[in-house]
């Protein structure tokens, strides 16, 4: 029995001592991350005493109003808030708004306009990639003109 206790006691010691390497290590390596996250970082009250800069935003774009322009197709009334756009789709033929906002905002089929239009599936798909790589084309000539793409 004596040699069971002996054990016990040997495994206690061996277990306390086990703990107290690895509670060691998890500590410097707490200490190490502190240390090396101070670094990094810079406090709150340096940033608050104005000298430097103000850690705060305001967001603008809703301040930038532009002009928004309003078109009637097929009967209802369509609001587009982009400048550009609106000037280049207004651009388009009739035909062609009415077949980009059937398709795109009212979710009709090709077949389905076409049979509106007593045309076949495949004119009202030339219609459509027609009308978009104009409003594409259009998009990126004005982007060029006003300098804002490279």
């Amino acid at each position: 029995m004596n040699d069971s206790e002996q054990y016990k006691e040997h495994i206690e010691y061996t277990f306390a001592a086990f703990c107290k390497v690895v509670l060691r290590n998890a500590s410097l390596s707490a200490y190490r991350d502190i240390a090396r996250r101070q670094k990094r970082e810079i406090s709150l009250d340096y940033l608050m005493e104005g000298r430097y800069y103000n850690p705060s935003t305001t967001d603008s774009y809703f301040a930038k109003q532009t002009s928004s322009m309003e078109l009637i197709v097929c009967g209802e009334r369509i609001v587009i808030e982009n400048e550009r756009l609106a000037k280049v789709f207004s651009g388009l033929p009739k035909l062609r708004q009415e077949v980009l906002v059937l398709y795109f905002f009212f979710g009709y089929t090709d077949k389905k306009i076409g049979e509106m239009y007593g045309k076949s599936r495949t004119t009202v798909n030339y219609w459509k990639i027609a009308a978009l790589k104009y409003l594409r084309k259009e998009m990126e000539c004005k982007l060029r003109l006003n300098g804002d793409v490279g």
